[in-house]
């Protein structure tokens, strides 16, 4: 039996019980999960190993990849530009960017970016990931790229351009790149293990991860796969789908065990840190926490209010956004967030953060067994549940 280290609040034993629960199913191999209750932890908890081969153990100190729950991490920067009254998410991003207005986005305001309805989830021709990775070559790609469908008559997820576009907004703004901005204004002043392009003095710490399942994939069977999740499924196993390309915008591929993928800021997905780090900026966008609060209560109530509901174009599944935040799915349909006040983001492989406005909730959770094959992580589901279980 895998031994669970850290602490739970008295009443938080359900998350504790939850947390045990995955890996005894062998659904986990290392990982950890923290829960904030207004500016406090509640739970800190870790587990497991952070590398299956040598046995590296998971310690407080482990670092993960998570994927797309940077977004989240990457919309907080623009949004507290917005809240000191630097950036207008209103004003077109050719005010601040103008090689933008190519291409008829002139218009596009900056709250597009936020929602995914700029048009601009994959690229014509792929970039070398050599040249996505110096950033420059990658945002002069984007500034020159014609929209996919009408900016702002429809949503699609811009799962890997996200980063870029609201990262060259956040750099335009501020004179910093996405990840120094993050680090100056956010990690440190909050103590946050968490970073947008790790230095090289921190790789030893990142947790070693893996897709067990990734043979899989090939060979699933469409009729096994729910009728609601059907179109999605479709569109992530066909090469030439607008799904697939927007996760295709170089060539090769971003790889998450490559070293020069964590020093670069790919600011859509390359975060890498805690589960502690997370759940407490979750904290401190909600109040304060240690005396700090990121976002006032004007901007916060509009960062996670949905802009926009209905079905993505390019996963094909209902959705709902916020300002560059997810927010609870439609009844009945497929998602993470279970509290009607709760925002965040998930990532790809299983990892989660959030927020509940209702219950003063910050959360986080990340994994080195990384799941492909369910749209909602039943590990994370179950640790949110546990959550929502404990506050009764």
């Amino acid at each position: 039996m895998t031994e669970i280290h850290g602490f739970v609040q008295q009443g938080f034993e359900p998350v504790r019980d939850a947390f045990a629960e995955n890996f005894a199913e062998g659904r986990d191999a290392g990982a950890a999960v923290t829960v904030y209750q207004h500016g406090r932890p509640v739970v800190d908890l870790w587990a497991g190993v952070a590398d299956a081969e040598s046995g590296r153990p998971w310690t407080p100190e482990t670092l993960q990849f998570v994927f797309s729950s940077t977004k989240g991490v990457t919309a907080t920067c623009a949004l507290l530009l917005a809240r000191r009254g630097e950036l207008d998410l209103d004003a077109p991003v050719a005010a601040y960017w103008p090689e933008f207005a190519a291409e008829g986005k002139a218009h596009i305001p900056v709250r597009w970016l936020l929602t995914h309805q700029a048009g601009l989830p994959a690229l014509d021709r792929r970039l070398p990931l050599a040249d996505a990775l110096r950033w420059d070559p990658m945002v002069e790609a984007l500034a020159a790229q014609r929209p996919m469908w009408e900016p702002g008559s429809a949503h699609g997820y811009h799962a890997l351009t996200f980063g870029w576009l609201v990262g060259e907004v956040v750099r335009r703004v501020s004179g910093r790149g996405v990840g120094t901005f993050f680090r100056e204004e956010i990690a440190e002043p909050l103590g946050l293990d968490f970073w947008i392009g790790l230095p090289p003095s921190e790789h030893h710490r990142v947790s070693r991860a893996w897709f067990p399942e990734m043979d899989a994939l090939t060979t699933l069977d469409p009729d096994s796969v729910p009728p609601e999740i059907r179109n999605a499924t479709a569109a992530v196993t066909d090469p030439t789908s607008l799904s697939m390309r927007s996760h295709q915008v170089t060539e090769p591929q971003f790889d998450h065990a490559d070293p020069r993928v964590w020093a670069a800021e790919v600011p859509a997905i390359n975060g890498i840190g805690t589960a502690h780090s997370l759940a407490r900026l979750y904290a401190a966008l909600l109040g304060e926490v240690d005396g700090l609060r990121l976002l006032d209560d004007a901007t916060l109530a509009e960062a996670s209010t949905a802009q926009v509901s209905g079905v993505d174009i390019v996963h094909q599944l209902p959705s709902r956004v916020g300002l560059g935040f997810v927010l609870p799915s439609p009844q009945g349909q497929p998602g993470l967030l279970l509290g009607p006040r709760s925002f965040g983001h998930p990532g790809l492989g299983g990892s989660l953060a959030f927020a509940d406005l209702e219950h003063g909730i910050g959360f986080g959770y990340v994994t080195n067994r990384l799941s492909i094959l369910t749209m909602v992580d039943p590990r994370a589901l179950r640790l949110a549940r546990a959550v929502y279980a404990a506050l009764g």
